[in-house]
């Protein structure tokens, strides 16, 4: 019953996915740069693979240069099947038309990534974690927050994604396909400083769960004259204002910007 369960799951899982790619492979606007492959049904001395140009155009048989840039697909099989029945070529032809791969869409990655860029959607089916990865994955100051922002149906969208999450259990809902003229951006990770009578004062990237004793333990912990028993915790309230606090539990959780100092031994 379990492996019967956990196959529909897969099951359900692909054919959602296609429904998902073909939506977006409906949205999809041509533009320069874009290879395609047009076939008219029996008629297979017209099939043709090409290339559209950067002005959107393209040189099609019996109708030459006609332009298809900005349409989705759809619109594009329907101008060419008026073109051929317009001009007497064929009688109600019915026109295919295959996207081959994409080059006129781009998604620029930025932020702290090994490889900022603008690159090009191959596919219309990559997603936010795949686009990472071509621009080498998160640098090592690189925090896991992501911030998808582009235009969907015509409006604003803007899409916070926590990338670590994408490959957890129930994370592939969460890693949304990227569409052509989006931004990724990589967010710097959030660190905690450590100063004062340790081993290795500096500035540490907080980890997920991470403790005041954590913190004190990247920074080498305290020196032979500094002490566990004399800490201020200096931290941001949401007003803005530095709070400083003695002598912290050192099982609560670190805060973004939090400042920890070690002062010496009292004895």
């Amino acid at each position: 019953m379990r492996f019967a369960f956990f196959a529909i799951m897969f099951l359900f899982s692909i054919v959602v996915n296609a429904q998902d790619k073909e939506d977006r492979l409906a949205q999809y606007r041509l533009g320069g740069g874009d290879s395609i492959r047009i076939s008219v049904f029996q008629n297979p001395n017209l099939t043709l693979e090409t290339r559209v140009a950067e002005d959107g155009a393209i040189t099609y048989p019996l109708i030459g240069r006609m332009a298809l840039g900005g349409s989705t697909i759809a619109e594009a099989e329907r101008a060419i099947a008026r073109a051929l029945e317009s001009g007497n070529f064929i009688l109600e032809p019915q026109v295919s038309i295959l996207l081959l791969q994409t080059r006129s869409a781009q998604v620029s990655v930025l932020g702290l990534v090994n490889r900022a860029g603008r690159y090009p959607l191959d596919t219309v089916s990559l997603r936010v974690s795949e686009m990472i990865a071509i621009a080498g994955g998160v640098a090592i100051a690189g925090g896991d927050l992501a911030i998808l922002t582009g235009e969907r149906a015509g409006k604003p969208f803007r899409k916070e994604i926590d990338i670590a999450k994408l490959f957890d259990e129930k994370g592939h809902a969460e890693d949304i396909a990227v569409a052509g003229g989006d931004v990724i951006y990589v967010e710097r990770a959030p660190s905690v400083y450590v100063y004062g009578e340790v081993n290795r004062p500096g500035a540490y990237r907080i980890e997920r769960g991470m403790t005041l004793r954590q913190a004190l333990a990247r920074g080498g912990g305290p020196t032979q004259r500094g002490s566990e028993r004399n800490l201020k915790l200096h931290r941001r309230s949401a007003n803005g204002e530095v709070q400083v606090v003695s002598n912290p539990k050192l099982d609560a959780p670190v805060k973004p910007e939090d400042v920890l100092h070690v002062g010496e031994s009292v004895f």
